[in-house]
């Protein structure tokens, strides 16, 4: 294990997290708020310690697999130990434990809050709430990547630990090219969000917090309703860019570089899709009673489909009121997620096709046992250890999962609200059902329970094994 290099990368990710505190501090000047001191305190904080930490290069910098997850585990902890702070010493979250939960769920795009009333908050600290989503939602470590140099180490081991999905590969033969391209889309979609959020007349303020939140796909709010009271224009608009965050980001690369056959023949997108239309339209025939029209339960059923299967979870209208058939879709849609690759939380969708496609393969092979049936995605040969290691990734899920929520059944809550506690916050969704629901919050919860939950904020949004790593003994020896 090189100690050094990932003490190295962590006093670069504390100077980034100093540079990105300064964004809530000029808000803060904007709006006269004293609460920007504690956020221009904590930048001090974390470019100081940064400064110490990186003022001398480690002597070996070569890191490979192991050093790799461990990096980024321990990045994410950091950057959430250190951007809870604000919170605590402007006294908005008294509590460092409720402060840690919070910006945990910012960075880890979950948008699950122990706020009752987030119009209470400072500007600056709801600009620092959405911002985190920001960040988490394309990678930290891929943004240090596109903008720092590291040599002599294999910085793909970064990119996968962090990114989301059972594989990822470089879009040009250099890391640090890939990193730039992917935060070069990433920040175009975000622009351009804001700017329609704009042409619809939505507040600046809102407009930035509401697009970092969609492009995260995050879901902190700035308003109690959520995104109840804005225009249907407004609605509409998220619900498309949602979608478009929860795709495979080397979708829109490939277009980029006019290879339309092979961007729009991507199996996984093709069955995201299928699987949102095909939700929107039970959901719809389902609540078509709840709105005086078709068209606004459409868009509704479009919302908030889009809203969870994307793991944004934002919320148009309080779903919890919803019919058993609807509630119960979202919560599959809960676990589905997103893509490979997207912004997106959840089990993601590669994984399901990969699963779905190896069941019918031992089916087949239990019918014909002379046959041979290979696996394949996008006319592609899916190996063998991408196929085990969705197994292991499912075995390892499902049991975490159910330690999870008998851990939280402590609390001793319904079940519906204990299982989609757990559900919302392991695949980084953000509300769930009964005292959970869009209009409910996590604050009623134990210590116990919120750091179970946070706990699972950090696995999910990790892919579970670079923070399962961090708790194997093997990891720390030197060999």
């Amino acid at each position: 294990m090189n100690f050094s290099i990932i003490l190295y990368i962590l006093g670069w990710v504390l100077n980034f997290e100093a540079f990105f505190l300064l964004l809530p501090c000029s808000v803060s000047l904007i709006y006269k708020e004293k609460a920007g001191f504690a956020y221009f305190l904590v930048a001090l904080l974390c470019g100081l310690l940064g400064f110490i930490i990186t003022r001398k290069k480690p002597a070996n910098n070569m890191f490979f697999a192991k050093e790799g997850f461990v990096t980024v585990s321990l990045s994410w902890i950091v950057l959430s130990l250190f951007g809870a702070l604000p919170f605590v010493i402007s006294k908005e979250i008294p509590s460092y434990l409720d402060a840690l939960f919070e910006i945990t769920s910012g960075f880890t795009t979950t948008g699950s809050s122990i706020l009752k009333d987030v119009e209470v908050m400072s500007h600056c600290g709801l600009f620092w709430r959405s911002f985190s989503h920001w960040i988490g939602g394309m990678g930290v470590l891929v943004f240090i990547l596109a903008v720092l140099p590291l040599t002599g180490g294999n910085n793909i081991y970064l990119v996968r630990a962090e990114s989301p999905g059972p594989a990822v590969d470089k879009l040009v033969p250099r890391i640090r090219t890939s990193a730039m391209i992917l935060y070069k889309i990433y920040i175009f979609m975000t622009v351009l969000l804001i700017i329609l959020f704009l042409f619809f007349k939505m507040p600046v303020f809102d407009a930035f917090c509401i697009a970092f939140g969609t492009a995260g796909t995050g879901g902190f709010a700035v308003k109690n309703s959520n995104l109840a009271d804005y225009s249907a224009a407004i609605r509409n608009t998220t619900t498309i860019f949602m979608i478009l965050f929860g795709i495979n980001f080397n979708m829109y690369y490939l277009i980029l570089c006019k290879r339309f056959h092979q961007a729009f023949k991507m199996e996984e997108v093709k069955a995201y899709l299928i699987i949102i239309l095909g939700a929107i339209i039970i959901v719809v025939i389902d609540i078509r009673s709840y709105f005086p029209g078709f068209f606004e339960a459409l868009s509704h059923a479009a919302f908030q489909v889009g809203s969870i299967i994307t793991t944004t979870g934002y919320a148009s209208t309080d779903f919890n009121l919803w019919p058993n058939l609807s509630k119960t879709t979202l919560v599959i849609l809960i676990f589905i997620g997103a893509c490979a690759g997207s912004t997106g939380g959840g089990m993601k969708v590669s994984r399901v096709l990969i699963l779905f496609k190896t069941i019918g393969k031992e089916l087949f092979t239990v019918a014909h046992p002379r046959s041979v049936k290979k696996v394949k995605i996008d006319g592609h040969l899916i190996e063998h250890e991408v196929v085990r290691g969705v197994n292991v990734y499912m075995g390892s899920y499902i049991f975490i999962f159910a330690l999870s929520v008998l851990l939280v059944s402590i609390n001793e809550f319904d079940l519906v609200t204990t299982f989609t506690a757990v559900a919302t916050t392991f695949n980084n969704v953000g509300p769930g059902l009964e005292l959970v629901g869009p209009i409910g919050n996590f604050s009623q919860f134990s210590a116990f329970s919120k750091c179970v939950l946070i706990f699972d904020m950090l696995a999910g949004r990790l892919e579970l094994f670079p923070i399962l790593l961090l708790f194997t003994p093997s990891t720390w020896k030197r060999i």
